[in-house]
């Protein structure tokens, strides 16, 4: 009962954090991001101006919530390699598995709410620079990674930079294809084609490195 009441809780956590979500996001498509407050967001929500802050921080947070989720995506992957696999096979396994389940966190979505979110992120330079400051933390995370293996904090920091650039550059053209009318769907065998050869690219410089033992 005890497992049963906690999986309700959370379910009704996540619901509770989507509609807030997607309040903030009506009303920040309708009169710009600058001009709607918390307040305006909790009302349209039906929650609390406390309880927003409850679950998000920032104004900002609460439209890149969802976003700043995968943060440690790259880290994890590393983390979490199979022995003898390298950093680079390890996101590369990772992206290839999101793309064959249209991950709409890696740009594979025709949900036009998140096509509107990417609008909004392009058009509002506070939530352009957060964005920005997720892939600082990301790039940061896996350096850390790669750092406590290895030793060496320098070459751990350029090799986190190329993975997490690789990355993000087809997800970028993702995005791109999206805004421009592409389906998803129809975009998938170019996006796996596009990350083999972002990462090969990657591999060539890093040669390998480093190995799991």
């Amino acid at each position: 009962m005890a497992e049963e009441a906690l999986g309700l809780r959370a379910r009704k956590k996540r619901q509770t954090a989507s509609r807030i979500w997607r309040s903030a996001l009506d009303l920040c498509l309708e009169r710009g991001f600058d001009k709607v407050s918390v307040a305006e967001i909790a009302a349209a929500a039906d929650v609390s101006k406390m309880t927003v802050f409850n679950y998000f921080g920032t104004k900002e947070d609460v439209l890149l919530g969802p976003m700043e989720e995968h943060v440690a995506d790259a880290a994890d992957a590393v983390r979490g390699r199979g022995p003898g696999e390298s950093a680079v096979d390890a996101l590369r396994r990772q992206f290839l598995a999101r793309v064959a389940g249209r991950d709409p966190s890696i740009g594979l979505s025709d949900d036009p709410r998140l096509l509107q979110m990417r609008r909004l992120i392009s058009d509002t330079p506070a939530l352009a620079r957060r964005t920005l400051i997720f892939q600082m933390r990301g790039v940061e995370l896996l350096a850390d990674v790669l750092a406590e293996e290895t030793g060496d904090r320098l070459l751990a920091g350029v090799a986190a930079q190329q993975l997490v650039a690789a990355r993000d550059a087809v997800i970028l053209e993702n995005h791109r294809r999206l805004l421009a009318g592409d389906r998803a769907e129809d975009m998938a065998d170019d996006c796996a084609a596009l990350a083999e050869r972002a990462f090969d690219l990657v591999e060539k410089g890093l040669q390998g490195y480093p190995k799991s033992a």
